[in-house]
C-alpha cells in the first residue's frame, strides 16, 4: 500500500504483503482444522465401519470407537447386533391348502464380510436379500410336509428345515442366521375342526385301550390269586388226617376243660371216642 506525504511529494511505501500473509495463514490453519476433523471418525456401538474413496469400497473395515482415517475417505456404519425380521404369509401344504404361518429369523451380519456385503448388496440387505430368500424358504419347506403334520407335530421339522437353507443361503452373502422360529400356523376354519376332531377320537382311543389293557392285568391279577389260594387248599388238605383231627379235639376239650365258664360235658363218644360237649 502507497501513501504519499507532504508538499514535497514523497512517497511512503508500508509494505500490503504482511497482511495477505496473515490472511492467507488463517485460510490455511481453517482448511488444517476442518482436515484434522475429518480424519476423526466414530464408529458406534455395535456396529462397524466400511470405508470408501471416492465412492469406491476400500476393504478396510473399522471396529467400534475413535479412528483417525484419510480425511478424503467415508466412513459407512453397518449394524452387526442381532436382529429380528417377522414375517406373515399364506403358504400352501403337500396337499394344496393354503396356510397362514407367522415366522421370525433372528439373524445378524457378519463383521468380516460387511466391506463385501456393503459393496454387493447395500446397507439395504435386509430387503434385497434376506425377506425374498426367507419368503421362498417358508413356502419350499410347507409345500413337502401335510397341513395335519405342520398343526400337529412336524412344526419343528419345518422350522428346522427353514433354517438348514437360509443358513447355506445367507451364509454365503455375508449374513449369519442364529434362529428361526415358527410363531403361528393357522388353518382354515373346516380343516382345523375335521384335524382338532381326528385328534379327540384318538385321544378317546387310546384311552380306551388303557383301561382295556388295565382291566386285563386285572383279570390277571385275579386268575393268580385264585391259583394260589387254590393250591394252597391242595396243600392244607393233604396234610390233614384223622389223626390230626382227634388232636385238635383233644386240644380243643383240655382248653374248655380249663375255662371257668360252666359246661356240660359227657365223656364217651361212640364215634370217635372225644368228649360230648352239651352247653357251656
Amino acid at each position: 500500500m502507497t501513501i504519499y506525504g507532504d508538499s514535497r511529494g514523497k512517497i511512503i511505501d508500508t509494505g500490503g504483503r504482511p497482511l495477505f500473509r496473515l490472511v492467507g495463514l488463517g485460510i490455511a490453519a481453517f482448511i488444517i482444522v476442518i482436515l484434522l476433523f475429518s480424519a476423526v471418525t466414530r464408529v458406534s456401538t455395535g456396529h462397524v465401519g466400511v470405508l470408501t474413496l471416492f465412492g469406491r469400497v476400500t476393504g478396510e473395515v473399522l471396529p467400534e470407537g475413535i479412528h483417525v482415517i484419510n480425511p478424503l475417505k467415508t466412513n459407512n456404519e453397518m449394524s452387526i447386533q442381532t436382529q429380528t425380521i417377522k414375517e406373515s404369509a399364506n403358504v400352501p401344504s403337500s396337499e394344496g391348502l393354503m396356510m397362514n404361518l407367522d415366522t421370525s429369523l433372528i439373524y445378524k451380519l457378519n463383521p468380516e464380510k460387511s466391506a463385501d456385503v456393503f459393496q454387493k448388496i447395500g446397507a439395504n440387505y435386509e430387503s434385497v436379500v434376506i425377506e425374498p430368500m426367507l419368503r421362498a424358504a417358508i413356502r419350499e419347506a410347507t409345500a413337502s410336509h401335510s397341513a395335519n403334520a405342520l398343526y400337529t407335530g412336524e412344526r419343528e421339522m419345518v422350522g428346522k428345515q427353514i433354517y438348514d437353507q437360509l443358513t447355506t443361503q445367507l451364509g454365503q452373502r455375508g449374513l449369519l442366521v442364529e434362529n428361526v422360529l415358527l410363531r403361528d400356523i393357522q388353518l382354515p376354519a373346516t380343516l382345523k375342526a375335521s384335524i382338532e376332531s381326528k385328534q379327540q377320537a384318538e385321544q378317546e382311543a387310546l384311552a380306551m385301550n388303557f383301561r382295556l389293557q388295565k382291566e386285563k392285568q386285572e383279570a390277571e391279577r385275579k386268575r393268580i390269586e385264585a391259583g394260589g389260594i387254590r393250591d394252597f387248599q391242595q396243600i392244607v388238605a393233604q396234610g390233614i388226617s384223622p389223626q390230626l383231627l382227634e388232636w385238635k379235639g383233644i386240644e380243643a376239650t383240655e382248653n374248655l376243660a380249663k375255662s371257668v365258664n360252666s359246661k356240660v360235658v359227657v365223656i364217651g363218644n361212640s364215634k370217635n371216642g372225644l368228649p360230648l360237649i352239651l352247653g357251656q
